[in-house]
């Protein structure tokens, strides 16, 4: 059974690799035919790659060349003129700057620089919604194994009913990202054994607060909605979760 969750995994990595080159790749093979997660992400990719379409949807005005007032050309020397820019042009230009914006945003993305590592967090669950999504589905042990390896740390499920796991960056460092099911939402917790602060911290986003405990050399962070008990969560979590190093 494990062998056949790690190839139902791998199976889904590959294709979301090909839909991620190719928006409208056609699986031969029926994959998502039974794979709800892979349907979810292509039809996100479709979703994006529409509103990129959209914004390249420039209504560029025809080129107006303003009046010139009358000139005395007996000491002007004449030139050649030159052929006006066309709409098409413009257009080309003005798709160009849009196009080259977008992707140099989801480029530099990981790039930019935060005032605190609360900040990091913060933004780093708004770049991935698709995570918070409200499931009653668990995520399979190979998964979980794959997004939290030994090597790292050991994570059951004592913690919560696990819906998603990803393997994601904070501050330059590869961490497990984990969601599990609270009382008001999904809870998001990353696990950072190589972050190390000198005490645990609260914080508070739009509509959301979270806490950053001090673990051993390493740290966990917890967010979730502002009606969830942190506490309670915390506790079930740091009682699950033990570094290996």
């Amino acid at each position: 059974m494990l062998v056949s969750q790690k190839e139902d995994m791998m199976n889904c990595d590959n294709y979301k690799t090909a839909i991620s080159a190719e928006p409208a790749f056609s699986d031969e093979t029926g994959h998502t035919d039974s794979c709800a997660s892979c349907q979810a992400f292509q039809k996100e990719i479709l979703a994006l790659n529409a509103n990129v379409a959209k914004a390249l949807e420039l209504n560029v005005p025809a080129l107006k060349m303003p009046e010139l007032p009358d000139i005395d050309t007996q000491d002007v020397s004449s030139l050649t003129a030159r052929r006006s820019v066309s709409k098409v042009t413009w257009f080309a230009l003005a798709a160009t700057v849009v196009l080259g914006a977008f992707v140099g945003l989801r480029v530099t993305q990981t790039d930019v620089e935060y005032g605190s590592l609360e900040e990091q967090l913060l933004a780093h669950i708004d770049h991935e919604p698709r995570a918070l999504a409200v499931s009653s589905t668990p995520v399979s042990d190979a998964r979980l194994q794959w997004a939290v390896p030994t090597a790292v740390a050991t994570m059951s499920h004592d913690g919560g009913l696990i819906t998603y796991v990803q393997s994601c960056t904070i501050n330059g460092e590869t961490v497990p990202h984990l969601v599990i099911q609270g009382e008001h939402g999904p809870i998001t917790i990353l696990l950072m054994p190589n972050e190390k602060i000198s005490e645990s911290r609260r914080f508070d986003g739009v509509g959301v607060r979270g806490v950053i405990l001090q673990v051993g050399n390493g740290s966990v962070a917890i967010i979730g909605d502002r009606e969830e008990t942190l506490d309670r969560v915390q506790k079930n979590v740091l009682d699950s979760v033990s570094w290996s190093t």
